[in-house]
C-alpha cells in the first residue's frame, strides 16, 4: 500500500475567519487529524466529522507527530494541525526529523501547510508594531537553556529590534518575564510601548497597550503574546507604531 500525504497545518489564531484556504482545503483531504487537543478545538466543526482524531496532552509532541507519520504510511491521509504557522514555534520542523530518522522521506508525500502566525495576529490587533525590523523569542526555557535565551534577548534588544516574547509566562517559570523586561529596560527609555495580546482572535481576546515603565509581567500567560517596542516606536492613538520611515524629512 502507498502511502497518503501528510500536511502539517496552520490553523491560525483560532478564528475560522482566519484559516486560510489552503488550510482549509489540506484539512478537507485529511481523514485522520492529530494534534493538541486545544488545538483540535479550533478546527472548523465541518471539518471534524466522520474523521478519526488522535488528541495528546502537552509535552507529548513528538507523539503525536509519530501518529500523524503512521496514519500517512498506512495509506490514510493524515494532517497534523498547529495553531498559528506550523514553522513558527510549531511542529513542522519535528514532523520532518521523524520522518527523517525513520528513513521516509521519501515514501511519505509531506506538506507544510502555513498559516497566520500569532506574531502578525497580536501586530494586527495592536496597530503597526513591526514595520521594521524584529525579532521573536520564545521565553520557554523547557528545549532552550535560559543561558541562551538571555543572551539572545540581550543582543536583540541592544541591536534596537522590537522584540517579540512568545510563552512570556507560565506557571512554572514566573520569574524569566521579569527578567527579560529588565534587559528590555536597561536599553529603552521608561515610555517605550509594550503591547499585551492574549487569545488573539479568540473568545476572551485582550489588548492593551502599556509603558515599559509601567508594564506589570504578572498580566500575561502562555496564552498572551507580548511586543516591546524600539527606540522608534511610539503610542498613537491607543495603538503601537513603529514608523518604517516613509514620511522623514517631510515638511
Amino acid at each position: 500500500m502507498s502511502a497518503a500525504s501528510l500536511y502539517v497545518v496552520g490553523l491560525g489564531p483560532g478564528d475560522a475567519a482566519c484559516l486560510t484556504p489552503q488550510a482549509r482545503e489540506a484539512l478537507g483531504r485529511a481523514r485522520c487529524l492529530a494534534g493538541y487537543q486545544l488545538y483540535l478545538d479550533l478546527v472548523p466543526p465541518e471539518l471534524l466529522a466522520g474523521k478519526r482524531l488522535i488528541a495528546t496532552g502537552m509535552r507529548r509532541e513528538e507523539e503525536r507527530c509519530v501518529a500523524a507519520v503512521e496514519a500517512a504510511r498506512a495509506g490514510q491521509c493524515a494532517a497534523l494541525v498547529c495553531s498559528g504557522d506550523p514553522g513558527v514555534y510549531a511542529l513542522a520542523g519535528l514532523a520532518l526529523e521523524v520522518l527523517e530518522t525513520r528513513n521516509l522521506l521519501d515514501d511519505v508525500p509531506f506538506q507544510v501547510v502555513p498559516g497566520v502566525p500569532a506574531v502578525c495576529a497580536a501586530a494586527a490587533l495592536l496597530g503597526a508594531p513591526l514595520t521594521h525590523d524584529f525579532a521573536c523569542v520564545s521565553l520557554s526555557d523547557l528545549l532552550t537553556p535560559w543561558r541562551v535565551i538571555e543572551k539572545r534577548l540581550a543582543a536583540a534588544f541592544e541591536a534596537d529590534f522590537v522584540c517579540v516574547l512568545y510563552n512570556p509566562r507560565s506557571r512554572g517559570r514566573p520569574h524569566l518575564l521579569g527578567r527579560a523586561l529588565s534587559l528590555a529596560r536597561a536599553r529603552r527609555r521608561p515610555d517605550c510601548p509594550v503591547g499585551l495580546v492574549r487569545k488573539a482572535f479568540r473568545p476572551g481576546q485582550e489588548v492593551t497597550v502599556h509603558t515599559l515603565a509601567d508594564f506589570e509581567e504578572t498580566r500575561a500567560d502562555m496564552l498572551s503574546l507580548l511586543i516591546v517596542g524600539s527606540s522608534h516606536s511610539r503610542i498613537a492613538g491607543g495603538r503601537m507604531l513603529t514608523p518604517r520611515g516613509y514620511i522623514l524629512g517631510r515638511s
